[in-house]
């Protein structure tokens, strides 16, 4: 991808698009992303602390990893969501039984990088390929099922990320916030689909950056999705929610995530999907339209 002045993608507004119709008549594909992360302790921890070792900072996110997570899986499997993941590929060797749990469960696992302690941006093109091939591979080992779709850590990439990973088969890329519906995008003459992500309906800035309550978080979640319900009445939208286990696993907030997931499901039409779910029936959808 050549610097330019937008995106790999033409503009779209969305009240000239074709109707989407997901399957069974929803109204909208409800996409929840765990991103489980594994962070160095010999590296400086996004808000923590500060320093060299940050034991509060990474042993905050270790309790993720050892305790909130596995609460979180019981959240999801109470309202029948099956999550995509969006994994650092270091979580297969320090936290395996993450990855089998969420196996058992019919998870998705999209890569997120090999650890959220080292981003893209700043490698040449070479190093972020062995970066990102690598990523893709443990993580193909761990799950036997080869990542279709990639977040990228810290949501930072160079002008060559997209083109790798169109190069080493991605088929969705989750760093553009630009949308409510997946769209085409072009990366070394292949089309990789974009997924909305969020960065609102998000719990790592909406509590660590913007100091939000467990009640307003859920109010959040569920303002967001009343307005997209009702506009997906007339055309399909996607939801997605981003969740950290370390943020929202704790215990005084799991329950505000649980209400908000529990009013989302009481509602008909709403469909609780994965990544490649969602690519799948996009495709499918605007092929025979």
């Amino acid at each position: 991808m050549k610097p330019q002045r937008t995106g790999p993608f033409p503009y779209s507004p969305m009240i000239r698009r074709p109707v989407l119709r997901w399957p069974d008549g929803a109204r909208l594909a409800l996409w929840v992303v765990p991103n489980v992360e594994f962070f160095h302790l010999d590296q400086p921890v996004p808000f923590g602390a500060g320093g060299v070792p940050d034991v509060l900072g990474w042993s905050l996110r270790d309790y993720g990893a050892r305790v909130a997570v596995f609460r979180l899986m019981d959240v999801l499997e109470r309202h029948r969501i099956r999550a995509t993941v969006a994994l650092n590929s270091e979580v297969c060797d320090a936290y395996p039984a993450i990855v089998e749990e969420g196996l058992q469960r019919g998870w998705e696992f999209m890569a997120h990088g090999q650890t959220n302690s080292i981003y893209v941006d700043g490698m040449d093109q070479e190093t972020e390929r062995r970066y990102i091939a690598s990523a893709l591979d443990r993580i193909a080992a761990a799950t036997k099922r080869r990542p279709r779709g990639w977040l990228s850590p810290g949501v930072r990439i160079t002008w060559n990320t997209l083109d790798i990973l169109a190069e080493l088969g991605c088929d969705y890329f989750c760093d553009y916030v630009n949308d409510d519906q997946p769209y085409r995008m072009t990366a070394s003459g292949r089309a990789v689909m974009s997924i909305p992500y969020s960065s609102e309906i998000n719990d790592l800035p909406a509590f660590l950056r913007y100091n939000r309550t467990a009640e307003e978080f859920a109010a959040m979640i569920r303002r967001q999705f009343d307005v997209l319900y009702a506009e997906g009445a007339t055309s399909g939208r996607v939801m997605a929610i981003a969740l950290h286990p370390f943020v929202i696993g704790v215990p005084h907030r799991i329950g505000a995530l649980d209400a908000a997931l529990g009013y989302i499901c009481r509602h008909p039409g709403v469909w609780r999907a994965t990544g490649s779910e969602i690519v799948d029936a996009y495709k499918a959808t605007t092929t025979s339209s």
